[in-house]
């Protein structure tokens, strides 16, 4: 069977997905990267009744493999903290978030074995922004670690067209590293991936309701 027949991915509803989502979390952030003293502190059981967080977990067979987090309309305190260094002079980060529909893609990891395989990263990238999309909002924005790795910087800017628009020095994670902060424009990426009209645009849109493609054309 083909890799992309054995991967699915779930909205993490109860706790049965958030067992799943810790063991990614303690795989990578706890156990590989250290960033993190204890998995369950990122995705605490409140998480599971806010209306604002959505967690996805993305499966190979059943065995969870990543995890990606979505905060919609995530508070501007958090961006103002962070001492921001624009890369783009003409954005004002924290006036962007207060003036658009915004949606904080974070806490996205692929365990160590599965992180060259480009559908599963689609994988929780389909989920999430088909869920961003229905619920109306119009941008992501994101960090990534300058000096990870295993970082999707080169996915977000290169496959999803991401735009690095400042950097920071400290973050809610126990790294060093510094943070590149990312910007989406949600319609400006389906244009985009629709003109290249490879696999990744039909993957991600492929079994979306008209009125999605609607919106993004409008």
């Amino acid at each position: 069977m083909a890799l992309k027949d054995r991967v699915s991915v779930f909205r993490v509803d109860d706790e049965g997905g958030r067992a799943k989502a810790r063991q990614v979390l303690a795989s990578t952030y706890r156990q590989e990267k250290q960033w993190v003293d204890d998995e369950s502190t990122q995705i605490p059981e409140e998480d599971l009744a806010r209306d604002d967080i959505s967690w996805f977990v993305v499966n190979i067979d059943s065995e969870p493999v990543g995890v990606l987090r979505v905060l919609y309309d995530p508070p501007l305190e958090l961006y103002a903290k962070y001492g921001f260094e624009l890369i783009d002079e003409g954005i004002n980060v924290e006036e962007f978030v207060r003036n658009n529909r915004i949606a904080e893609i974070g806490r996205f990891a692929v365990i160590e074995g599965h992180r060259q395989h480009i559908v599963v990263v689609a994988a929780l990238m389909k989920a999430a922004s088909t869920e961003t999309v229905a619920k109306g909002y119009t941008h992501y924005i994101t960090d990534v670690f300058e000096d990870d790795p295993h970082s999707p910087y080169k996915f977000h800017t290169r496959v999803m067209g991401f735009q690095p628009v400042a950097t920071h020095a400290v973050g809610e994670l126990k790294s060093a590293s510094r943070r590149i902060t990312l910007i989406l424009d949600l319609k400006a990426s389906y244009a985009r991936l629709r003109g290249k009209g490879n696999w990744i645009f039909r993957f991600l849109t492929g079994d979306w309701p008209e009125a999605l493609h609607q919106r993004m054309n409008s």
